[in-house]
């Protein structure tokens, strides 16, 4: 019962956005003045605006538009001349391995850092690493993006600067992480959207290790004599997994939506890229298929990230009655 609940308020999440983003974008520019030429005749600019639908009334351009969305049909770009979901599907691969790659990255350094600072906080290393994560919240992305190209690619010419490399096929897609010159290619753009996001896990890990290891529970482990590993992942770390894995859900949504930046400096071919171009050149159908996939992607995420709540935690199960 919970989760169909869950699906309903899911649902209407989506259509308030649908009409949220055709309002929004529909009143961007005029994209005749992309696809017309300047010296283009009145017949010829009414002829491809009754051709785009773009002579309707509002309210009816946006039923068309829901009913097209309900049969996948996005629309045709106005660029690129093929549908605006199969331009965008063509670059979501290439976003959602960096994306991946920098919450991996994210976790597998944030977590463990975070839980020694929050075991050993007065330790000189647990500063270095409380202060070192300062800076990650700090430095802006562009800027700590140029600085990586210039070290790593520019002066010691150990990683490429720019592209996706090579790349090799899986499950009908291409892939960078199955190959060493993609794997090089990778590592620079996805560690520097891992940033931002390895200091704010950090940070929350340490706070819930800190807040948790004073707790009864957790005395009366080592009161009986548990080993001190187990004590520290299993009575701490499970309890603290909860925001945790909000986070990482979260994170991992905005990481895909906001890698604009990172995409752009290092020419990565993802949907952030695209996205930034259909922007300059009004491509209106891209750019709606763009912001529905991504809020449909931020949708999904919340779906798994309450599940997870239900299985991390059985006070959460109790509750929702799931």
């Amino acid at each position: 019962m919970w989760f169909i609940k869950r699906l309903i308020q899911a649902g209407f999440v989506i259509l308030a956005m649908t009409v949220i983003v055709f309002i929004g974008v529909s009143v961007i520019g005029d994209p005749m003045e992309m696809l017309v030429a300047p010296d283009a005749t009145a017949k010829e600019r009414l002829e491809v605006t009754i051709a785009l639908g773009l002579d309707r009334p509002l309210w009816v351009q946006y039923f068309s538009f829901l009913k097209a969305l309900t049969e996948g049909d996005f629309g045709r770009s106005f660029i690129y001349g093929e549908p605006a979901l199969k331009v965008i599907l063509t670059r979501l691969p290439a976003t959602l391995e960096l994306a991946f790659c920098a919450i991996g990255i994210s976790v597998l350094v944030g977590v463990p850092l975070g839980l020694y600072a929050g075991l050993y906080p007065n330790a000189p290393s647990s500063k270095t690493i409380m202060a070192g994560s300062i800076l990650g919240f700090s430095l802006p992305t562009f800027w700590v993006g140029l600085m990586l190209i210039v070290v790593f690619s520019v002066e010691l010419g150990w990683l490429p600067s720019s592209g996706r490399g090579e790349t090799r096929s899986l499950f009908g897609l291409q892939w960078s992480f199955l190959t060493l010159d993609g794997l090089s290619h990778l590592l620079l753009p996805a560690v520097n959207l891992a940033l931002f996001k390895v200091s704010l896990i950090l940070r929350l890990v340490r706070a819930g290790v800190r807040e948790v290891l004073p707790e009864d529970y957790v005395k009366f482990a080592r009161a009986k004599g548990l080993s001190e590993s187990r004590v520290i992942f299993v009575h701490v770390l499970k309890n603290i997994m909860i925001p945790v894995v909000t986070i990482i859900g979260l994170e991992f949504g905005s990481v895909i939506a906001f890698s604009v930046v990172t995409e752009t400096i290092f020419s990565w071919p993802g949907m952030g890229k695209l996205i930034i171009d259909s922007i300059n050149l009004l491509d209106r159908p891209v750019i709606v298929a763009y912001l529905m996939i991504i809020v449909l992607l931020f949708v999904v995420i919340n779906l798994v990230v309450d599940v997870l709540y239900t299985l991390l935690d059985p006070r959460v199960r109790i509750r929702t009655g799931a």
